[in-house]
């Protein structure tokens, strides 16, 4: 019998798992709405989707040796401890949730950061697989980053590597949510983005339809879209000359509303950062398809795995 792993992506709306093959295709997409359950239970939709892809990998003759789960916010990786920042779904808080489902599955289980995971899967097995340095940014609701340095994750010391959402780019900006002023988040994430739609058009309204807006030539979607393509090129340069990676890729639902604006945002970088450091990072707008989520919780797997094989 061969083996797979199992790869989860814990959301704020929805749960996503799959069967992962050593390669990365995912033999089997399962699903369920985080709170399906109801309030406050997540973890018994986590067990759930666990169970049905068990079941299924008993009947495809394959055997699960192991489960990596994705979590939005910080995480305490060695242990597979949930930090107190998980916003969507604060039941999670503070739970020992590697251990929990370890108990469950009776197979190693590892946690982590849900853009630490997608980053090592874009590492290992998409297109830029095999580069030394990369840095992702997942631009969705909110803004998470991961971080692969001379082929190594970077979590830092306490884990919270990657919040590059939360580096300030304007002094006299929007309070955020972590409790700061004028973070890049408060500029490029879709919610915030719908929010200064909804305030400039006076009714709400989807950040999507604020860039088919702008597109169309409205003054006040122009003046927002404006806006997150200079703090693109003000939050890019930060990770360009700072970290200087061989590659820097963007996520998630906003990123593919930016397709169109990549000039426009390269452009802006170049406004921010070293021009020698530009030249030496290709930067990549992704379209991710459905898989890519749980596709980062097999890729945990293996990497601690590896790691853990042969600590460094």
């Amino acid at each position: 019998m061969s083996g797979v792993t199992i790869g989860v992506d814990v959301g704020g709306t929805t749960i996503a798992a799959g069967l992962v093959t050593a390669d990365g295709l995912v033999l089997e997409h399962a699903e369920a709405p985080t709170h399906a359950r109801g309030a406050g239970r997540a973890l018994e939709t986590i067990v759930e989707l666990l169970d049905r892809l068990r079941d299924s990998a008993r009947v495809r003759g394959v055997v699960v040796t192991g489960v990596g789960v994705g979590v939005p916010g910080t995480v305490d990786a060695e242990r597979g401890v949930v930090g107190v920042d998980v916003n969507y779904a604060p039941e999670l808080a503070s739970l020992p949730l590697a251990e929990r489902l370890r108990s469950r599955v009776e197979v190693p289980v590892f946690v982590d950061n849900d853009v630490n995971a997608l980053v090592l899967a874009e590492w290992m097995w998409g297109a830029d697989r095999g580069a030394r340095s990369l840095v992702m940014l997942a631009l969705g609701t909110g803004v998470g980053g991961g971080i692969v340095l001379d082929g190594r994750l970077h979590r830092g010391a306490a884990g919270s590597a990657g919040e590059l959402g939360h580096v300030p780019i304007d002094f006299n900006g929007p309070p955020c949510v972590c409790g700061g002023r004028g973070c890049f988040k408060s500029y490029v994430s879709g919610t915030d983005i719908a929010r200064r739609g909804q305030e400039r058009l006076g009714r709400p309204i989807a950040a999507a339809e604020v860039f088919r807006l702008a597109a169309a030539g409205q003054p006040e979607a122009e003046a927002i879209v404006e806006e997150v393509c200079r703090a693109l090129g003000a939050g890019l340069a930060v990770i360009v000359n700072g970290l200087n990676p061989e590659r820097v890729l963007l996520a998630g639902s906003v990123a593919k509303s930016l397709r169109p604006l990549e000039a426009r945002i390269r452009a802006s970088l170049a406004d921010y950062a070293f021009a020698a450091a530009i030249a030496a990072t290709r930067l990549e707008i992704l379209s991710l398809d459905k898989d890519a989520t749980v596709r980062g919780g097999a890729a945990l797997v293996r990497y601690e795995t590896d790691r853990r094989r042969t600590p460094r």
